[in-house]
């Protein structure tokens, strides 16, 4: 190995950067695990504080919220994954085929806007055309003699907002990859088709979606493995007193418990849990996808 140091210093001297972003921001806060089996005091440091053993994991498994955070973390998760995964397939298998070149960068221009949004802008732009006395929606269906609805107040609409704004901000930006896993696909492969009278529907079928399935599999385990941390930011801007009963999912509990309430050691018992929860689908859903498509993370 110092051998193949010396002799490709450059390269691994570009690689460096790397490895210490993860030493630093990855790996060395793992040393604080421990505290989830600790009972943390400020005075006596992470070393210095008295052992509690599982007594932090048995709090979380006997609360009365548990149940609720793992339904509505899941919930989330899935209805995410559902509602948001297939969209970015299907807009760059449409782009693929757009014959029109200005066209297509119009459509690619406008669908990856909404990425580089934020969160906090999106959230406003939600309470903003949702206001129930004020907003576009509830004006419309004002007009046409509706009662206002109170999307942000009540939690039967919080899902489907969070998802379908997720949608729209998402979907174009995450479309890219799967539009360079098409750009691979050698042209003379679609011109056979044509030759052989294949039609539009066909070419998708028996050659995009082939050429794309290796790049979803694996997005789709790393999706998996994500699907206990669901984005904190956007529900917890989402969050009102009337929807918190849909809204409070691990990630804004850990928050709630851990900086606002400072229990330290059992918030981070919680994150733990969740990160285990995520290690054990990640590994369960490669094996899964290695046995179905020979293709996995490892």
């Amino acid at each position: 190995m110092g051998k193949r140091i010396r002799a490709d210093w450059e390269l691994y001297l570009l690689l460096l950067p790397t490895l210490i972003y993860f030493l630093v921001f990855h790996y060395g806060p793992m040393y604080g695990i421990q505290l989830a089996f600790k009972d943390f005091r400020a005075v006596d440091g992470i070393w210095g504080s008295p052992w509690a053993g599982a007594r932090h994991f048995l709090r979380l498994f006997n609360s009365y919220q548990f149940p609720q955070l793992v339904r509505n973390t899941l919930g989330l998760s899935l209805y995410a994954l559902v509602g948001q995964f297939p969209v970015p397939i299907i807009l760059a298998i449409l782009l693929n085929h757009v014959p029109s070149l200005r066209f297509k960068r119009i459509v690619q221009t406008t669908i990856y806007a909404p990425h580089f949004i934020s969160t906090v802008v999106l959230v406003g732009l939600l309470f903003v055309f949702l206001s129930p006395r004020s907003g576009m929606i509830n004006v419309g269906l004002g007009l046409l003699g509706r009662p206002p609805v109170f999307f942000m107040a009540d939690p039967r609409w919080f899902p489907h907002l969070y998802v379908f704004s997720g949608v729209w901000q998402s979907s174009g930006w995450s479309s890219i990859i799967y539009l360079a896993a098409l750009s691979s696909v050698d042209p003379g492969l679609y011109e056979a088709a044509e030759i052989d009278g294949a039609t539009t529907l066909q070419k998708i079928v028996h050659v995009d979606i082939p050429t794309m399935l290796p790049t979803a599999v694996i997005l789709l385990i790393i999706r998996f493995g994500q699907i206990m941390s669901i984005g904190f930011e956007q529900v917890f801007l989402m969050q009102t007193a009337s929807n918190i009963g849909a809204s409070e999912i691990i990630a804004t509990y850990v928050y709630k418990v851990g900086i606002v309430n400072a229990q330290f050691s059992f918030a981070t018992a919680v994150g733990l849990f969740n990160a285990v929860i995520n290690l054990i689908l990640i590994i369960i859903v490669n094996r899964v996808a290695r046995a179905v498509s020979s293709t996995g993370l490892w």
